[in-house]
């Protein structure tokens, strides 16, 4: 298990691999257990980093509020600590939000982006509610209740859901609920349009609810290209094959 400190908390990471690097975005609750399928079959071709976000999973408490620069300050250090100057940024759902994030405020770090049913706001009541439900859940402690559901719909076997339960549940429920809240509050829309870097948006033909997402991402960043596959929203786990091929592509297209 390797630890950097970062003063008052201490983040939990991984590195597997060698070559480019591409450093993987976790949402809320979830940990790097997520990207099991990613870091076994990527890492034979580049050098894939995992980390749990402060207050999530094997990373500690952290007295200052989760936010997406919060989150982005501590991949930077990161990097800094492996010696890597530029890497590709790869989240998940709302872990999306904070690759944009990276490329806004850390553009020389980055050789490009992956999204993963992601989105750089959320406007829609279904999703408002879902967050605002497992923010209250977090609140309230349940975080037991909280991450039975959700590794279970994130999970294609009892393995990955054990693993991802029992990772989930190590987490800090008032960290948690900072980052479901802060992704209710984050918006970078207006902003998409400054980046320049290459980036791949992925997502699931059935997960309608984020094709809305999708278009915005497409039409508004610069740089881009849009790929749907037959999966919903979990896509790291239930279609991880598809995934990991259309990163390598990706990748090895621009290098």
């Amino acid at each position: 298990m390797s630890l950097l400190n970062l003063g008052e908390s201490s983040l939990y990471y991984n590195v597997m691999g060698e070559g480019t690097p591409i450093i993987f975005i976790h949402p809320p609750l979830l940990t790097s257990a997520n990207f099991k399928y990613q870091v076994e079959e990527l890492s034979k071709r580049f050098k894939v980093i995992t980390f749990d976000i402060r207050g999530h999973g094997r990373s500690t408490f952290s007295n200052e509020p989760i936010t997406y620069r919060l989150i982005v300050n501590d991949m930077k250090k990161l990097l800094d600590h492996l010696g890597i100057q530029k890497t590709y940024v790869c989240g998940y759902s709302t872990g999306g939000s904070i690759v944009l994030e990276f490329l806004l405020s850390q553009p020389d770090r980055a050789f490009g982006g992956i999204i993963v049913s992601g989105m750089s706001e959320v406007y829609d009541l279904y999703n408002e509610k879902r967050i605002w439900l497992a923010r209250t859940l977090a609140n309230a402690g349940a975080i037991g209740f909280l991450a039975l559901g959700i590794s279970w719909g994130n999970s294609n076997t009892k393995e990955i859901f054990t693993n991802m339960y029992q990772e989930a549940r190590k987490g800090n429920a008032k960290n948690i609920a900072q980052y479901y809240n802060y992704s209710l509050e984050y918006n970078c829309t207006n902003q998409l349009h400054t980046i320049h870097h290459p980036v791949l948006l992925v997502y699931g033909k059935k997960d309608k609810a984020f094709h809305k997402y999708a278009r915005i991402l497409q039409e508004r960043l610069s740089s881009n290209e849009l790929k749907l596959i037959k999966e919903k929203h979990q896509i790291p786990t239930k279609s991880a094959g598809e995934l990991n091929r259309l990163i390598t592509e990706f990748i090895e297209k621009q290098h």
